[in-house]
């Protein structure tokens, strides 16, 4: 069997990554089903299904308990829970079912286990009952070791066993006269003698029958009840996966599993609910409740009852025994929890996993230490019924992902029988017991935590992948661009990253900056795809994927062919996001003659001795290496965006960003964010209240209201001359800073001396800054490189003065001009504006993103 058509009940997993690594262990797996598949397929529908699951669902209970559990519940609550249980198992046949057809089945089965049961017919005390219990046990140890097909055979023959004594049995009911059955009860270190009556069909005795009339348990001395008789009858009804666990040793596990399980069902069913009657019509309450063997006194032939109950019990023991080897064999082998499991993985010659078949004897073996059935019957009935509702709750998931391959060819089930199936098991649980309940929720959720933190990835497919996209294509239609209110504006980045062992902090940085927004990294690869073969890009995907889950940051990834640069980004801008999540904003790293630094291989994700720095991307470039883009391309950029309505932020020198130290010392005396929202290349225009000073202040203010930044303090400045009255702009600048939310601390600064450096230049009389967006129109040239290089170091200066140095600062990014032959000049006068600042976000808003409204 291919490992690709692998789709079992196990492979669905409710919770895919990939390198050499995962690779590697894939191939381990695939080694070990391989050899797994070496052992040929022998058994038909009907040893290697209906046998078993009949066998397993009878056992002990059918000959032991079904007459406690009608002496207690009467005839009308006995059919009841016959019909409650068969109900949920029922449910949850036509999920197994529905997942069984669904393409071709591997061994394991549906990953589930059950233990056994003891039975004490001869001399009786704890230390005997485990000692029949052990050897009873050693028993289906040998026949296990053996293997599948000697197992087939042996679990043949015990049902025709069991099927002879079945047949004695209805037959006594009718042939056998009335008799008084004398039951010695044990009590402490005396015993009393009570009477049962046969009286063979008595409409008398069927009518003193019907009602309930719960006691006490003999053999516990607990008082009996609806849940607790229902828990130890249930135990009777479960073993429905005898035959899907045992889908590796069948010819055609699609076929075979649907056909027999359902068979196995309705035939048990049918003799539950005859054999039901038939007691309740013949047999007295006294006979029922206190005597578990009352089979053995009316039978035409009592032997053979005594047969019947060891076959029965040593089929149900090893028809446990072989599934839940089975299935802990299909855990180990596809590393589920890592190495906890690596015993169970050794296999024979022949293919049958021993050592899982050795481990699972030793659990079960464990389990004979607690006694009685009754005992355990509560917290086995619960974990059975855990079972069923994952199993549910699996075929549920895969019918709501509505994923094309899941087409299975038994159709008899829909989404409303599976949520049937898990409200009956769930509220069954509780009813039986609070308790074990609630515990096995707990065992269940440890369970999880372990396969999450222990199970590597792997290459199968995880569910939750399709019920994730399922859903996000669904609110994705949901989500209306037409509808957008600056009131729920948030930042969706798209950030540009030529190689990220030089951008590795700014990623991190942009990560804080999006605010639950939509975050894509993109790159972009200049290769012609005429003149290659296939496309390069499928294969650094896996880089960058696994960089982002190294970086810890929420982000996509979008890579692109081009033959330029800005023509890369232009179609990033118009391809990236989906629907109503789309980049609105483009981040840029700044351009400069700086040497790139490789910060990847120092940055805290990769310092691990166990770890290595990602192999996929080249080395940072040289200094003496050329560019892949020009300064004019690069203000293209800039100017490309700004005309298709995007935001832009360009980051400098945020590779000397140290995030963590700023944190530590952020416990002593907070760091700082400095924002600067005036224009400081046309401080003839220069005014607060401008959509870019506004989007300018938003992003500072999102920036602090991330968790890791949250100890920061804004500090605002505004740049007054003499004048101008300062006062009054700075109460304006307080009243619209109150009236957006944001918590900052304004700092007034003067700068006569650097704003008549510009006027000097210009040879124009000087003119303040205006506060208000009616006071721009000023007849001054419309581009932001009419100023002075000594005008900009003067800038620089102002803003280095400004003490303490803050973490990060934010400056107003003026529009590139409309002249294209600018374009140097105007990233040369942002070099000089943005030269030893440090870390530094240049910021141009194009869109609204405040609101005064709630």
């Amino acid at each position: 069997m291919a490992s690709s058509e692998r789709s079992a009940l196990l492979t669905y997993r409710l919770c895919g990554g990939s390198g050499e690594e995962e690779r590697g262990r894939e191939r381990a797996r695939g080694r070990a089903r391989a050899a797994a598949s070496a052992a040929p397929r022998k058994l038909p529908t009907f040893l290697g299904v209906v046998v078993p699951t009949l066998l397993s669902m009878f056992s002990v209970v059918l000959f032991l308990r079904l007459g406690f559990v009608v002496g207690h519940a009467g005839l009308y609550q006995a059919l009841a829970m016959f019909a409650v249980a068969y109900f949920i198992i029922g449910m949850t046949v036509l999920s197994v079912c529905a997942i069984a057809t669904n393409g071709a089945l591997d061994a394991g089965g549906a990953y589930w286990q059950k233990v056994g049961t003891g039975v004490h017919i001869l001399p009786q005390s704890y230390w005997y009952e485990l000692l029949y219990g052990t050897i009873l046990l050693a028993l289906c140890l040998v026949v296990c070791l053996v293997g599948a097909s000697i197992y087939a055979k042996a679990t043949f023959l015990i049902f025709l066993i069991v099927a002879g004594v079945l047949g004695t049995i209805l037959i006594s009911f009718f042939a056998t006269r009335p008799i008084g059955v004398p039951i010695h009860l044990p009590h402490f270190n005396s015993s009393e003698t009570e009477d049962g009556f046969f009286t063979g069909f008595s409409f008398t005795t069927l009518r003193d029958n019907l009602g309930g009339g719960y006691g006490v348990d003999y053999t516990t001395g607990q008082m009996m009840s609806f849940s607790s008789v229902f828990a130890v009858m249930f135990n009777g009804c479960t073993g429905i996966m005898a035959g899907s666990n045992m889908s590796g040793d069948l010819k055609r596990p699609s076929y075979s599993i649907p056909r027999g399980t359902i068979s196995a069902v309705l035939f048990t069913y049918l003799v539950y609910n005859l054999l039901a009657f038939l007691m309740c019509a013949t047999c007295n309450r006294t006979l029922l409740q206190k005597d578990y063997g009352f089979l053995r006194d009316i039978s035409i032939f009592p032997p053979l009852v005594t047969v019947g109950i060891y076959a029965a019990t040593l089929s149900a023991a090893m028809s446990n025994l072989i599934g839940a080897s089975r299935i802990l064999y299909a855990l180990a082998r596809d590393d589920l929890f890592g190495r906890a499991l690596a015993l169970a993985k050794k296999t024979s010659a022949s293919g049958n996993p021993v050592m899982a078949v050795i481990l699972s004897w030793l659990l079960v073996q464990l389990v004979l230490f607690s006694g009685k059935l009754n005992t355990i019957a509560g917290v086995v009935t619960t974990f059975f019924l855990l079972v069923y509702a994952t199993v549910n709750l699996a075929c549920l998931a895969l019918e709501w992902a509505s994923a094309p391959n899941f087409r299975p060819t038994f159709r008899y089930f829909t989404w409303h029988t599976c949520l049937l199936g898990i409200a009956g098991c769930c509220v069954m649980m509780f009813l039986i017991s609070p308790v074990s309940a609630s515990a096995s929720l707990g065992f269940l959720l440890l369970l999880l935590l372990a396969l999450h933190y222990l199970s590597p990835s792997s290459t199968w497919g995880y569910i939750s992948q399709a019920l994730i996209f399922h859903q996000v294509r669904k609110y994705l239609l949901m989500l209306d661009v037409r509808k957008d209110h600056v009131k729920f504006w948030r930042p969706q980045m798209l950030l540009m990253v030529q190689n990220p062992r030089g951008s590795a902090r700014l990623i991190d940085f942009i990560n804080d900056l999006k605010k639950s927004g939509l975050y894509v990294l993109g790159h972009v690869e200049l290769q012609d795809l005429d003149a290659l073969p296939s496309d390069p890009l499928q294969a650094q995907q896996d880089s960058w994927l696994g960089l982002v889950d190294k970086l810890n940051v929420k982000a996509f990834v979008s890579l692109t062919l081009a033959p330029s640069v800005r023509h890369g980004v232009r179609q990033l801008l118009f391809t990236s996001g989906l629907g109503g999540m789309r980049p609105n904003t483009l981040v840029l790293g700044f351009y400069d003659d700086t040497a790139p630094q490789d910060g990847l291989a120092q940055h805290p994700a990769f310092t691990s001795a166990r770890e290595e720095v990602p192999l996929g991307f080249p080395p940072v470039r040289a200094p003496a290496a050329p560019k892949l883009l020009s300064a004019r391309e690069y203000v293209g950029i800039v100017a490309d965006a700004l005309k298709m309505l995007r935001n832009v932020l360009l980051a400098r020198h945020l590779e000397s960003l140290d995030k963590a130290w700023e944190l530590r010392r952020a416990t002593s005396s907070p760091p700082s964010i400095h924002v600067w929202p005036i224009n400081l290349l046309r401080p003839d225009s220069a005014r607060y209240a401008d959509t870019c000073s506004l989007f300018l202040l938003q992003m500072a203010c999102v920036l602090n209201m991330t968790r890791a930044w949250r100890r920061a303090r804004l500090r605002l400045f505004l740049c007054v001359e003499a004048g101008a009255m300062p006062h009054a702009q700075e109460d304006k600048l307080r009243q619209l800073l109150k009236d957006l939310r944001i918590q900052a601390q304004i700092q007034l600064v003067p700068w006569d001396a650097v704003v008549s450096l510009h006027w000097q230049a210009q040879r124009a009389p000087p003119g303040g800054p205006a506060l208000a967006e009616e006071e721009s129109s000023v007849n001054f040239p419309a581009n932001a490189t009419q100023v002075s290089d000594e005008y900009v170091c003067a800038a620089n200066k102002l803003i280095l003065e400004q003490s303490p140095t803050p973490a990060v600062r934010f400056l107003y990014l003026p529009r590139p001009p409309a002249d294209t032959s600018l374009y140097p000049l105007y990233l040369h006068h942002l070099d000089l504006l943005t030269r030893d600042l440090g870390p530094t976000v240049l910021v141009h808003g194009v869109s609204a993103v405040t609101s005064t409204q709630l």
